[in-house]
């Protein structure tokens, strides 16, 4: 498969501007999840124990490793990218201040991948190990092992123009697509493309990779980020 076709995995920040294309995909993903039950203890007469009672489950969990490379650059640095996993792990600006500290909330694309698309996270945890460095000893090779926890979806009661994360929508890039055609068939308004490329930090909107997954913002966020400046 040609770079030209290869639909790169990207981690991409809600209702922020952090976002971080993989240059190389995963070679893999482990992916975990449990239970939580109690023996029911009404029967005293049932001398083999009680059946288990579902008490809920533990948020999933998944765990890969990314591999970054910059020693092809004259003057190559990976530690921009490394710097962006690390901001995650740390409280989101929004939450810090309205005083909520919470993490950043996290969306994981890769093409037609809905396990992970259907989901957010924040970032867990994260182990860097650097493996080379240019004369300066500017980091050129890193690997990361990362954990993504998944954030529990409230449910029901969520009004589905809210504009809240649990009611976006995701749109699957198919070939001859472009953003006026996406933004026309969502909004109804090709005009609205801008406030698509800049929820999704596109630096080049006229280039959509077949297969990648575009996160839509609301409406109103549409409407406001496509005014002129």
């Amino acid at each position: 498969m040609s770079d030209a076709k290869m639909v790169r995995a990207k981690l991409q920040e809600v209702g922020g501007s952090g976002n971080l294309e993989f240059k190389f995909n995963p070679s893999e993903y482990s992916v975990s999840k449990s239970a939580k039950w109690e023996p029911h203890t009404g029967n005293r007469k049932d001398k083999s124990g009680g059946r288990p009672e579902y008490k809920g489950s533990e948020p999933q969990t998944i765990s890969m490793q990314i591999f970054f490379d910059d020693w092809e650059a004259a003057l190559g640095n990976v530690t921009k990218n490394v710097d962006q996993l690390f901001d995650w792990c740390a409280p989101s600006k929004t939450s810090v201040s309205s005083e909520k500290h919470q993490p950043s909330e996290l969306l994981f694309f890769w093409g037609s991948n809905t396990q992970l698309a259907d989901r957010k996270f924040y970032l867990e945890k994260v182990n860097v190990k650097y493996t080379m460095f240019g004369r300066t000893g500017n980091p050129l090779r890193a690997t990361a092992d990362i954990t993504l926890k998944e954030i529990p979806d409230p449910g029901a009661g969520q009004n589905p123009t809210s504009g809240s994360i649990n009611a976006r929508k995701t749109h699957l890039v198919g070939e001859g697509d472009t953003l006026q055609s996406i933004a026309s068939k969502e909004y109804g308004n090709p005009n609205f493309w801008r406030g698509v490329a800049s929820f999704n930090g596109l630096d080049d909107p006229l280039r959509l990779a077949s297969g990648s997954r575009l996160l839509l913002p609301s409406t109103d966020e549409a409407a406001e980020a496509s005014k002129p400046s």
